[in-house]
């Protein structure tokens, strides 16, 4: 296994996709995975977390955007969590 971090993994990624300086809250995003995961169904996880950061991306891209995605993102999964 690798010892790379996960905030050094995201570093990596976002420069080899050409977004250099991309604040990430990597707890924030595994929250939403979770979330997602325990509330639909476990591939929800990284297709929500997917959808949010697009969803972030086309608003513009700046951490506000990314915590409003992310934050929209969980509140759906908290609605379906408590229908369910």
């Amino acid at each position: 296994m690798n010892d790379i971090s996960l905030d050094d993994w995201v570093a990596a990624v976002a420069a080899e996709l050409g977004l250099e300086g991309l604040e990430v809250d990597v707890d924030q995003v595994l929250d939403l995975t979770a979330d997602a995961a325990h509330a639909v169904v476990r591939p929800a996880g990284p297709l929500t977390t997917f959808v949010a950061g697009f969803a972030a991306g086309r608003a513009g891209g700046k951490p506000e955007d990314i915590r409003e995605a992310i934050d929209a993102a969980s509140a759906l999964c908290v609605r379906v969590a408590e229908e369910g």
